[in-house]
């Protein structure tokens, strides 16, 4: 899958769907010559180097006005030597300079794809699933070595990418800014598409016409922020759902991150992706190096369906990994939303009783068994049981929940600590904070240094003696406010620009680490919510917390946002009580199942406190669950209708032989005398006749795709006495089985 041709230096990476396309440019640096659908080889590409004598352009070669690094599509780009645009690098020397010249040096050809040391990437379990081409270049004056990695995959239009720095020379320099990514496109006609919000409406979709200048989303929150995901899409305008040219950039990192385009005048755009080079500044010793996030670039021609469902193929089978990462995710019952602090151990298995009598598989105990812990001003940092809310500790309420025949979860809040706690008594210098600085809090909390090795191993220790003892099956870890003050204690003046850095190094490892001692623990990432549901994460817990809005109506939004990027065996999604907690609003019962259904499942209440009715209804609810969620977290997936666009909102998954297919559809807002509606259906086989439960027809695959699914109810129209009546927050759920 990679040709070097040595004529004309150009190296070709190509599958069955995609070509990519550089080569070593007369100066030694390493130029962009394409990158898309696949194209046949050929020895010499080098008339796609397109140069002309321009005014104002600063060039390389004297007597030559032509070779400027200015117009040319670069690889890893540096400022300051005719580039003027944003660099992927700037590394800060001891003599004050800031350029660099890195020049070719050689490569190599590996089968599958290397580990990156310290930090979460995706893998190959054979080797013949990717080849990996490493490209070594060095600026001679400072002796630093830079290795370029790219993977492709055997299937599917993948491209991942990363950098190594090493410091060969006789000087400590500083890296101000690594990118993992850099890639010229030889124009701007793409919409960009950035998946964005806050907390409780997180990665709602925003786009909007590339044009001349900067667009940029990032964080510089310490995590990847409710904000602003690190994700983004380019598609040519014309590109639909299932139609058209569209590529994705995902970076697999948990921190401070950017992705960004430039634009110049001329129309080529930059897209760089990486950390955030604000608050970034590496101190690279001699002999030290320094390996950057893997960042992932999918190319499709089959629309923005066609990206997604490249996106969670991988992160769903060579992103996550472990015992989970192929099982259907156990149905749970989290009982914060249903007591919040105010719970006994009694109070508890009377929950976890009544969610059993339904058919719930696991029960989680959130917030507050811990320490002082009955408000969140006390408690964090010290994990050992409250013995008066639970007598016999962990072990205790872990073994009356298994012995009634569920599994037990468990929360923690492992990077945070309050002041009034045990913990922060005995080490008030173990919180990120700048001496003679005020430090804030958020939620009444401090963030832990975890930049430092013995923080790690204290809160480790603490867990592994609770996991050690006690039968826990599960694990929600929360992540409750980000960044301020940050530095460290520990770290001279000239390297407080890492912390930010080796703090996500630091949660990497307490995962690594529990991942190890425990691989048959279901983690479940989460930030209040969807603050830190990224791809780094994703490689420890395959599974994170959506988001803290409960509310199906917004939850259909934010997931339809996510899944863009992310499968549906990732989101975390749990059917709440109404009035909802966070909106007030009320949904009906079976609105809140058809939109929790697309994740995980579960519930966050308590079902001891529902009618008999809704009890018959939750009862039917999990059993459809346990016979369809196979299908629903590991099928695959195809939006349909987007709740961006219109009152209605429709998703649905197709079975791997395309048998079986569930079409899930929303209503937001009732109508009268509406219009008759349909929907057209995705991946089915157009030959096999599907019977329609719902509807109680039968129509082949061609029909239900070129003609569509008709979803027209009593709204069309005056309703009669004989129809069923619909409310606002109206959904259905159509099974679809081949015969």
């Amino acid at each position: 899958m990679i040709i070097y041709h040595e004529s004309s230096k150009t190296f070709h990476l190509y599958n069955n769907n995609i070509s990519y396309i550089m080569t070593v440019l007369p100066n030694g640096h390493l130029g962009n010559l394409y990158f898309g659908k696949r194209i046949h080889d050929r020895e010499d590409f080098s008339y796609l180097l397109e140069m002309k004598q321009r005014p104002m352009t600063a060039c390389v070669y004297e007597g030559n006005r032509k070779f400027s690094l200015e117009h040319l599509k670069l690889e890893y780009p540096v400022y300051g030597s005719s580039d003027y645009r944003y660099p992927a690098m700037e590394i800060l020397q001891e003599n004050g300079s800031r350029i660099s010249d890195f020049t070719y040096v050689s490569y190599t050809i590996a089968a599958g794809k290397p580990k990156l040391q310290g930090l979460p990437a995706t893998y190959t379990e054979k080797d013949e699933e990717a080849q990996t081409l490493c490209v070594k270049l060095k600026d001679e004056v400072t002796g630093i070595v830079l290795e370029l990695l790219y993977t492709i995959f055997t299937q599917r239009g993948i491209i991942t990418r990363s950098a190594r720095f090493t410091n060969e020379g006789t000087s400590s320099v500083h890296l101000l800014n690594a990118m993992s990514l850099s890639l010229d496109l030889p124009d701007k006609d793409y919409v960009w598409m950035q998946f964005s919000g806050a907390w409780s409406r997180e990665r709602h979709v925003k786009e909007r016409r590339l044009e001349q200048g900067i667009q940029s989303v990032g964080s510089i929150r310490g995590n990847s922020s409710h904000e602003h995901n690190p994700f983004i899409v380019l598609r040519r305008p014309s590109a639909t759902e299932n139609a058209g040219e569209v590529m994705g950039f995902s970076l697999i990192y948990s921190g401070n991150h950017r992705m960004q385009a430039e634009v110049d005048t001329h129309d080529t755009t930059r897209i760089t992706v990486g950390i955030n080079p604000q608050n970034f500044d590496w101190k690279l010793d001699c002999g030290e190096s320094f390996q950057t996030p893997e960042a992932v670039v999918v190319f499709s021609d089959k629309g923005l369906n066609g990206m997604s469902q490249t996106f969670h193929k991988l992160y769903q089978k060579r992103l996550a990994r472990g015992y989970w990462r192929d099982r259907p995710r156990p149905i749970l019952n989290n009982n914060w939303e249903a007591t919040y602090f105010d719970f006994t151990e009694d109070r508890l298995v009377e929950i976890a009783a009544k969610a059993k009598e339904c058919g719930v598989e696991l029960f989680v105990l959130d917030d507050g068994w811990f320490g002082a812990r009955s408000n969140d001003y006390a408690g964090l940092g010290d994990w050992v049981a409250n013995r008066e809310r639970l007598p016999q500790g962990i072990k205790g309420i872990a073994d009356r929940i298994e012995e009634m025949g569920m599994k037990f979860g468990l929360w923690f809040e492992p990077e945070m600590v309050n002041k009034d706690s045990d913990l922060y008594r005995a080490h008030p210098d173990w919180i990120l904070q700048t001496p003679q600085r005020h430090s804030c809090h958020g939620r009444n909390q401090y963030v832990l240094d975890f930049s430092r090795k013995e923080v790690v191993d204290c809160i480790y220790e603490m867990m592994y003696k609770i996991l050690s003892e006690a039968k826990v099956s599960y694990i929600k870890w929360d992540m409750n406010r980000s960044i301020t003050e940050c530095c460290s204690a520990a770290l001279p003046a000239d390297r407080q620009g890492e912390v930010f850095h080796r703090y996500i190094l630091g949660v990497y490892d307490l995962y690594e680490r529990l991942n190890t001692a425990f691989p048959q623990i279901l983690f479940e990432s989460c930030a209040s919510g969807g603050g830190r549901f990224d791809p780094g994460i994703l490689y420890y817990a395959p599974q994170g917390w959506t988001s803290d809005d409960t509310d199906a109506a917004e939850r259909v939004k934010i997931q339809y946002g996510t899944s863009m990027c992310y499968p549906v065996s990732s989101m975390g999604s749990h059917v709440s009580v109404v009035p909802n907690h966070q909106l007030n609003r009320k949904t009906p019962l079976h609105t809140r199942a058809n939109v929790a259904y697309f994740g995980t499942f579960g519930y966050e209440l308590d079902l001891n406190k529902l009618s008999d009715e809704e009890i018959s209804e939750v009862k039917q609810q999990i059993t459809f669950m346990k016979e369809y969620r196979e299908l629903i977290q590991f099928g695959t997936f195809y939006r349909l209708k987007s709740p961006f666009e219109g009152n209605e909102t429709a998703w649905m998954t197709v079975s791997e032989d395309k048998k079986t297919a569930l079409v899930f559809w929303y209503r937001e807002r009732n109508v009268v005398n509406a219009d008759f509606t349909r929907v057209r259906l995705q991946g089915l086989d157009p030959d096999l006749i599907y019977r329609n439960e719902y509807n109680e027809t039968e129509n082949y695959g061609d029909e239900l795709m070129n003609l569509g699914l008709l979803t027209t109810d009593c709204t069309a129209g005056e309703p009669t006495s004989e129809d069923e009546p619909c409310t606002d927050y109206e959904s259905r759920i159509y099974v679809l089985t081949a015969k």
